[in-house]
């Protein structure tokens, strides 16, 4: 049995501006080409095959072009639900899509048993069992109870999701028993594990109640291919559990120490019930993208490196980190002279993070009770980068929805202070009551 393992694919992901279509095209049929050279028997897509739950149309088709595609290649397809994607968008065409060999599992079933299925080979033997788990939204699995501590609540959705995964391998294990002969078992995830290493394009998807999943409770399935983390990798040191990565590089810092997005999704083969081993297959990198690092002159340097525009057709997305100790107004227009003529496109410019704490640090003698409470927030704020309109605009809704909370703690305050107030009023006049009839 042979699966390819991957995820995060974020089709219609707009990056600083930029439409990855031309990208995720040339992924598909690379990654089509790769399932008929290693004759796969099944490829699993671990989550986040959209970026958005409203996706634009060019990133449906592209979903649906693929589909019809691997038709021709005699893999079976499984897609499981991300936490970008929206269950009710998926869902749609859930029944559709499974008369062309494609299991489609959005959101949490009301059932375990809907969770297990057989993976047919080529064959058309049952070459494995998969419990095919998505991402898993805390109000599909627990019930908030009055009085609980963000602990508690913590605690209580990593237990559901322990026991989801439990049930499920159990009933693999009960199929596994039906079978003529045993088969691996195959287990998906989308979830932020233990340890796991993330980038910038990595959004936390259990805020407030839980962090990050422990390995160890995770089943004792052949194999565990997990989606959401974008940095392909082992977990816990378990060669069986990992996760595949997103297939193009979907932020700067995903880039490895040679400017290259060593991107890959993970051939899996087993050999009766064991696992035999899992190839890394290279993803080529579809548009040049680097990091550049340095002062003027060593950007300046480094840009020099690169092709004229005449000379070639291809672009190099760019991200400049400027680590100059003076301040300097024109940058910007700086690096544009620089860039000019280059076949490069400067899609983010900022300056060294060290620089941007320069001012924090003259800031390190005042006492919290100089400062008033927007003042605070404000120191913290300038620790953090919104360069790009996306986040400037994720800026201007944390400033609101600060206004707002301060807002409300200041009223509650105040009614606190009036009714302790009111309080200390009426004792005072019920202790001249009692004075003047005691007189």
């Amino acid at each position: 049995m042979r699966i390819i393992h991957t995820s995060d694919w974020h089709l219609g992901q707009y990056f600083y501006g930029k439409s990855r279509a031309a990208e995720h095209q040339a992924f598909m049929a690379w990654l089509l080409e790769q399932i008929t050279l290693h004759q796969v028997d099944a490829l699993i897509v671990a989550g986040d095959i959209f970026d958005t739950g409203t996706p634009p149309s060019y990133a449906r088709a592209l979903y649906n072009q693929f589909i019809v595609q691997i038709q021709h290649t005699g893999c079976k397809l499984v897609i499981l639900g991300g936490n970008h994607d929206s269950v009710s968008t998926l869902s749609e065409s859930r029944e559709l899509l499974a008369c062309l060999h494609t299991t489609v599992i959005s959101g949490a079933f009301d059932r375990v048993s809907e969770h297990v299925m057989p993976l047919h080979n080529r064959q058309g033997e049952v070459g494995a069992i998969l419990c095919g788990l998505p991402f898993l939204r805390p109000r599909d699995i627990v019930l908030s109870e009055s009085g609980e501590s963000s602990s508690d609540k913590q605690h209580k959705l990593g237990e559901a999701i322990s026991q989801l995964y439990q049930g499920c391998f159990a009933h693999a294990t009960e199929l596994n028993t039906s079978l003529p002969k045993p088969v691996p078992i195959v287990a998906t995830g989308h979830l932020t594990t233990v340890g796991a290493s993330t980038s910038e394009s990595v959004r936390d998807i259990y805020i407030g109640s839980l962090d990050a999943f422990n390995a160890n409770l995770f089943p004792a399935a052949d194999y565990i291919a997990l989606g959401h983390i974008h940095r392909a990798q082992v977990v816990a040191k378990s060669e069986h559990i990992r996760y595949s990565g997103s297939p193009i590089a979907l932020s700067f810092d995903e880039l490895t120490s040679q400017n290259e997005a060593q991107k890959s999704v993970f051939l899996v083969e087993f050999v009766d019930t064991k696992l035999a081993q899992v190839t890394p297959l290279m993803v080529p990198m579809f548009q040049a993208m680097q990091v550049l690092k340095g002062d003027l002159d060593s950007i300046a340097q480094q840009l020099s490196t690169f092709e004229d525009k005449h000379a070639t057709e291809q672009t190099t997305w760019l991200s400049i980190e400027v680590s100059q100790q003076d301040y300097l107004s024109d940058l910007q227009s700086r690096i544009a002279d620089m860039t000019q003529e280059k076949a490069v496109e400067v899609l983010q410019l900022k300056r060294a993070k060290s620089q941007r704490q320069q001012h924090i640090k003259q800031l390190d003698n005042e006492t919290l009770s100089e400062l008033s409470v927007n003042d605070v927030f404000a120191r913290r704020l300038a620790q953090e980068q919104f360069e790009s309109e996306a986040q400037q605009a994720q800026l201007s809704r944390i400033k609101q929805r600060f206004s707002q909370v301060v807002s409300e703690v200041e009223a509650e305050m105040l009614n606190q202070d009036s009714a302790a107030s009111h309080i200390l009023h009426e004792s005072i006049n019920a202790k001249r009551e009692q004075e003047g009839q005691a007189s």
